[in-house]
């Protein structure tokens, strides 16, 4: 049997070529071994926008909305079962209603910085603030005789069907007297200023709320009314919703 030469060198050449390979492989493998990760770029951390200063005085007009549907909500009940109505959560009502809505919301915002700028836009808007001042006061007298009426842990049925009344009408006047607000004086006294003057009165509220209430004052009332609300049963926003009207 001949040996053909060139079938030799083909054999020589491949295992050379096996060889080659085999040597190689390993130190390719050991290239990218010790080529570092690129490490992804962290993501910069999100802040959370910052609240302005007319977005919170809206927001803080929830919470009040809040305290006021719980008195719309017990109003039934003052007329029919006085005595099953529970005392203590409207106690809990009154005094957040006091201390967020009366004594920061409208004695150290609006009529310390909103009214005397709105004053300013002319005879309309100075009867607005009487007006509204006006109201300011009759609903301290009224969460006065809230604190009063609920303070023995339960309201005598001499004092129920007048107490139905009172939350009646307080409750009509500062829907009334909130939604004035929210659609005409707040955007009237925010075209006073410039972005920047906006972030700094933003700031300036969020130091009186804090020297009120501490950091979080605003979601600490949040926190109370929901509270409120789990006890009386208005917890779940669905019981809300309003049933289809009727088929013509």
């Amino acid at each position: 049997m001949t040996f053909d030469p060139n079938r030799r060198n083909l054999v020589r050449n491949s295992i050379a070529w096996g060889s080659a390979t085999a040597i190689a492989l390993p130190l390719i493998g050991h290239s990218f071994a010790q080529e570092p990760k690129k490490e992804e770029p962290k993501k910069s951390e999100e802040k959370e926008p910052e609240v302005t200063a007319t977005e919170d005085l809206m927001r803080e007009h929830g919470v009040i909305r809040r305290a006021l549907l719980v008195y719309y909500e017990v109003i039934p009940q003052l007329r029919q079962q006085p005595l099953k109505v529970n005392a203590g959560a409207l106690q809990q009502t009154a005094r957040l209603f006091r201390a967020f809505g009366e004594d920061y919301h409208e004695r150290m915002l609006e009529e310390q910085h909103i009214f005397p700028m709105i004053r300013k836009h002319g005879p309309e808007f100075q009867k607005y603030v009487d007006t509204l001042t006006e109201q300011h006061n009759r609903g301290r007298e009224i969460t006065d005789h809230v604190l009063a009426v609920t303070n023995g842990g339960k309201i005598s049925s001499v004092n129920a069907k007048p107490l139905a009344s009172v939350f009646e009408s307080f409750v009509l006047m500062y829907e009334n007297h909130a939604a004035r607000e929210d659609t005409i004086v707040f955007p009237a006294w925010k075209k006073n200023f410039s972005d920047k003057q906006l972030d700094d009165i933003s700031e300036q509220f969020e130091e009186i709320e804090h020297k009120l209430f501490g950091k979080d004052g605003f979601d600490d009332a949040e926190k109370r009314i929901s509270s409120i609300e789990m006890e009386l049963g208005f917890g779940d926003l669905a019981k809300f919703t309003a049933p289809s009207p009727p088929k013509m």
